[in-house]
């Protein structure tokens, strides 16, 4: 592939360090905010009164994050430029009373989150994650990254038909992962936890825990050009957005405020205070021009130029299944972000959007590639037709084409990570 933009290993590397570092979403907006204080952002907590000087701020809130640089000059009216992405994954969360189990084996009671593609969670090393919350109403982040976990599959003897007639699944009755033998103890898996914690027995008053591949992300392929990895829908598109609003964020003389907003709960409908159908995001922008002295005019000028990046990952063509793709858009690893669109408003875009996205490419020297879904096949969604009707904003889909989405491991290309930080980074800087 002959691009202008020379391939980054280094940002594709760093990719896999930030996936195999971010098993929840409240892991993954810890990273990125991380990374974003290094860069000279500074947290606010909502519950303060916010200044209107210049500088990058950061907002955490549960598995959401809402980052944004105003630069020097920036009047009240200045529009936002906004990389939108998710940062939860279809996976397997564990259930209120988790302690369960069978036949003297000990298990853990899951609740199957988002769209996830079941069999890819069987036989599989899994480990444990996400958030606790303590009595004195404080939150601790922890991860037991080490196979703990197992959803062991039926062996073929007891399933003769199994390979001609598709493997079936019932979700409660057959995705229950195994971790010990012996008799079902009734709080054993919140005290492992806080053990593994380090807490006092009974500091937990409540969880948000849910289960991981502890298998590492690793290059694939004779020329490792693909990369094989966990949750890459969406945190690729979280980790190119928080380094692209770094890059910007370094830039002389912007003309707009650019934005990461990193949303929970996009794989179940986003409908939560901390998703795209929430009003986390606008409370956010409005309360950033109202600190600048703005009016509600201000906001409504600010807002009608404003234009929104929904970043997410995309469907790359299938080699086996190849009928089930538009056969006149076969977008590959590698080739560089994709547009999506669809006029059923499935995407937002537009040919207005479409003319924003190409002008950032090419002024980035990064090439881009067109999706559209096969007609006879029903088309996904984002948080970009969320954004724009909730915000009035205008709003455009793009993302990096995958294979295996919603898999408990996906697949990209090596280089596409890199060419879309690029093309965001053209996008924030105006």
């Amino acid at each position: 592939m002959s691009t202008s933009v020379r391939f980054d290993r280094g940002h594709t590397d760093d990719l896999m360090s930030f996936l195999a570092a971010s098993p929840s979403p409240y892991h993954a907006v810890a990273n990125a905010a991380a990374r974003l204080e290094k860069a000279g952002f500074r947290q606010v907590v909502e519950t303060d009164a916010w200044d209107g000087e210049a500088g990058g701020r950061y907002v955490l809130r549960g598995g959401a994050l809402i980052a944004w640089y105003v630069p020097e000059g920036a009047t009240p009216a200045t529009p936002f430029r906004i990389v939108g992405a998710h940062t939860d994954s279809p996976n397997l969360r564990v259930k209120p009373i988790p302690d369960t189990g069978a036949r003297g084996w000990r298990q853990i009671a899951v609740e199957i989150y988002g769209g996830t593609l079941l069999n890819t969670w069987l036989d599989r090393d899994l480990g444990l994650s996400g958030r606790l919350t303590l009595r004195d109403g404080s939150h601790r982040l922890v991860n037991v990254d080490r196979p703990l976990l197992r959803v062991p599959q039926l062996a073929v003897h007891l399933d003769r038909s199994v390979n001609a007639d598709g493997l079936k699944l019932d979700k409660q009755r057959h995705m229950t992962p195994i971790w010990g033998l012996g008799e079902v103890q009734e709080g054993g898996l919140i005290s492992f936890v806080e053990e593994e914690a380090g807490l006092a027995a009974g500091d937990v008053r409540g969880w948000d825990l849910m289960v991981h591949s502890v298998e590492p992300p690793a290059y694939l392929g004779r020329d490792q050009e693909l990369v094989a990895g966990p949750r890459m829908d969406n945190l690729l598109s979280v980790h190119a957005g928080t380094a692209a609003l770094a890059a910007a964020s370094a830039q002389d003389g912007l003309s707009c405020i650019p934005v990461l907003a990193a949303f929970d709960h996009e794989e179940n409908g986003s409908q939560s205070d901390t998703g795209a159908d929430g009003p986390l995001l606008g409370t956010v922008l409005e309360r950033s021009v109202f600190a600048r002295g703005g009016s509600y005019e201000d906001r409504a000028r600010a807002f009608a130029g404003t234009v929104c990046l929904s970043s997410d990952t995309g469907h790359a063509v299938h080699p086996n299944y190849t009928e089930r793709h538009e056969p006149g858009h076969h977008p590959l690893p590698n080739g560089g972000p994709i547009l999506k669109v669809n006029v059923n408003q499935r995407y937002a875009t537009d040919g207005g959007g479409r003319a924003v996205f190409a002008d950032a490419c090419e002024r980035a020297g990064v090439p881009w590639q067109n999706f559209v879904s096969n007609n006879s096949m029903p088309c996904g969604t984002t948080i970009g037709p969320i954004t724009a009707a909730r915000h009035g904003i205008t709003t455009v889909d793009i993302g990096v084409a995958i294979l295996s989405m919603h898999s408990a491991r996906e697949l990209c290309g090596a280089e596409d990570p890199h060419l879309l930080a690029a093309a965001l980074t053209a996008f924030l800087e105006g």
